[in-house]
Order: C-alpha cells, then sequence, then structure tokens
C-alpha cells in the first residue's frame, strides 16, 4: 500500500501562493482575511481532504482535551463497560479518550505510562495489571509531570491515591452469608492473586462472614487461583473435591474461574444447587446464561468508569492540592438458582 503524506496547512499555502499563516487565518475565519482568499483556501482545502491537526492545536493552547485509559484486558463484561462509562462521561466534559491494555503485564503497563505522556494526555485513569505488585515508579513519574492520575477498580498502594473502587469486602460478604443462610456450612473460596486490593478484600470479606457465623476457617478450603481463568477454575475444583470434608458451598472471587469449576461439578455428577451452592464476582452476562445460573456480585462497572472520570475532572479543576479519599461503590447481590441449595428447580425465582 503506498504511504500517502496527509495534506498539510504547507501543502495547501504552497499551491495557492500564500503564506502558511495566511491559510491558519483563513481556515480560522479570521476577520482580517478577505473572503475571496477564505474561499479559495476552503476549496483547496476540500479538493485535497486536508484535515485540521485537532490535537496539534489544542496543545498550542495548553490542553489536549484528551484522557488516557489503561486496562488489564478487554475481554468479557467489567472492563468493556467501565470504559462505555468512561467514554460517556468524557465526551461530555468534551475529552477524547485514548484506551491501552496491559494484558496483566507490568512491562506493558509500564510502556502504556509512557505512551500516554508523551501524548501529553490531561489526566490517565488506570486499573492495575496482575503482575503490578510494588513497582510503583511509573505512577511516580506521573505524578512528578504533574498529570492527575486516578486508579479505579484495582488500585496501587500509593499514599495519597486517587480511587474509585467497589467496596469488595462488603460483597463477598453479603455472598458468603446468603450461603451460610441457604444451611452452607463447609464453603471453599477461588481467591485471586493476594497482592491486589480485590482479590483481597473478598477474601477478608470471606472469612469475615465465616467467623460472623461461627463457622472455621479452613485454610485448605481456600484455593489460591495461579490466573484468572476457566482452566485454573476446573484445576481448583478438582483439587477441592478431593478434600477429606465434602464441600457444600463455593464462593468465588472471579466468574471466568467459577465456570471452570462448575464444569467440574457437572462431569462428577455433583447437583448445584442441591449438593454445592455457589456465588461469585461478578455479573458478566455469562453468568446468567449458565446451568444453573450464577448468584453474583455485582460491580457496578459503568458506574465506576462514569464515577471515575468525573473525579479525574475534579482533580483537573481543583489542582494538585486536591486529594480526596477512595469513592467507593456498593456492591449489589444479585441471586439466581446455583446459590439456592435446598430449593426445588421448579421453584426458582426468574429473573
Amino acid at each position: 500500500m503506498p504511504n500517502i503524506k496527509p495534506t498539510s496547512i504547507a501543502d495547501l499555502a504552497q499551491q495557492l501562493g500564500i503564506s502558511p499563516s495566511t491559510v491558519s487565518r483563513a481556515l480560522a475565519d479570521h476577520s482580517g482575511i478577505s473572503e475571496a482568499t477564505k474561499d479559495r483556501v476552503r476549496q483547496l482545502a476540500q479538493q485535497l481532504n486536508y484535515r485540521p491537526n485537532q490535537l496539534a492545536a489544542a496543545l498550542r493552547k495548553g490542553h489536549s482535551k484528551t484522557l488516557g485509559v489503561v486496562v488489564p484486558h478487554i475481554r468479557g463484561y467489567f472492563f468493556p463497560a467501565v470504559m462505555n462509562g468512561i467514554e460517556k462521561v468524557a465526551s461530555r466534559a468534551g475529552f477524547n479518550v485514548m484506551m491501552c491494555q496491559s494484558n496483566e503485564e507490568l512491562r506493558r503497563e509500564q510502556q502504556n505510562i509512557d505512551t500516554l505522556l508523551a501524548a501529553q494526555v490531561e489526566g490517565i485513569l488506570i486499573s492495575l495489571s496482575a503482575t503490578t505488585h510494588d513497582q510503583m515508579q511509573h505512577f511516580e513519574q506521573v505524578r512528578q509531570q504533574g498529570t492527575p492520575l486516578v486508579f479505579f477498580d484495582r488500585m496501587a498502594d500509593l499514599a495519597g491515591s486517587s480511587a474509585v473502587v467497589l467496596d469488595d469486602f462488603q460483597g463477598a460478604y453479603r455472598a458468603v452469608t446468603h450461603l451460610i443462610e441457604q444451611g452452607c456450612t463447609r464453603i471453599a473460596h477461588l481467591a485471586g492473586p493476594q497482592h491486589l486490593n480485590t482479590s483481597r478484600n473478598r477474601y477478608l470479606g470471606y472469612a469475615e462472614a465465616l467467623r460472623a457465623h461461627g463457622l472455621p476457617l479452613d485454610e485448605q478450603a481456600v484455593y489460591n487461583l495461579p490466573e484468572l481463568t476457566h482452566d485454573a477454575g476446573r484445576d481448583a475444583m478438582e483439587h477441592l473435591l478431593t478434600l477429606e470434608t465434602p464441600l457444600d458451598g463455593v464462593f468465588a472471587a472471579y466468574a471466568i474461574p467459577t465456570v471452570g469449576a462448575l464444569e467440574v461439578l457437572h462431569e462428577r455428577e455433583v447437583r448445584v444447587p442441591q449438593d454445592v451452592a455457589i456465588a461469585c464476582f461478578s455479573n458478566e452476562p455469562f453468568t446468567n446464561m449458565t446451568h444453573p445460573r450464577l448468584t453474583v456480585v455485582d460491580q457496578r462497572a459503568e458506574q465506576m468508569g462514569e464515577t471515575a472520570v468525573r473525579l479525574l475532572l475534579q482533580l483537573l479543576k481543583r489542582g494538585p492540592s486536591y486529594s480526596p479519599p477512595p469513592l467507593v461503590l456498593k456492591p449489589e447481590l444479585i441471586v439466581r438458582a446455583s446459590s439456592l441449595h435446598h430449593a426445588e428447580p421448579a421453584s426458582l425465582p426468574k429473573r
């Protein structure tokens, strides 16, 4: 394919025999340029498909009108839904959005930050990769450049950070309490990476619900998922079914591994929910299409994206002295058939 160079103001000026500054002022409808010259410039610009460099023009005024976003991945429902909320509010405020994905890799995340800073975005929204542990230099770099930074969902352990998160502890607590209310006394947990605030708080909510209801916390019933994948969920359930004391409930920190676990239970002819009741994060569309449909904790994905942009806009408006505490969204437990331990299938509520 030929490399066709975009038409520039200099190209228009050369063909018209006038200065680039005259072309620029004519395109801007400057009062000091005659209507005849404006018409000549506009006609040629249309013929040559001239497109103004909006970013360059914005930067000359000191504002790129662009926000950068870094997500771990765009698989499934959650992060695309967050992006939808981000773009909705950003667009209304007159901002464009530049999105990058880290693919759960620290190095990619660092490269994403470098790319966004080089593009002179006015602010950055980010959800940590699963492999970002205590490496915070790239976030310190953002701060040093004076670029506002807001974490969402997964946040860094960084003093003074601005963030929008879900109350993952409360979501887990409610889900496990629901399983206990269904009669479960031996509840396993499919846990995510504990250095992530989301996974850690879901584990803590699980543990506290057991304690509050007088049930022991058996670490043998806690399976730390090496990856947040379907196959990891299968491996987890294969392992948990070998435990000496049978399970009667499962709370999973993530939805995709839950489907793998559910498959193994079906293959082993373990009935769900009659033998093992299941609840998990989060409200992915496929959780309403499994058999049985999965009880989930909804993460308020779109609301999280909208709230994160509003917080970033406040940081831009108020300046570096504005340092609000993390904003915490309330989770919603959506009860479906997978957790109704003693219900007959015919009596399950439709949702």
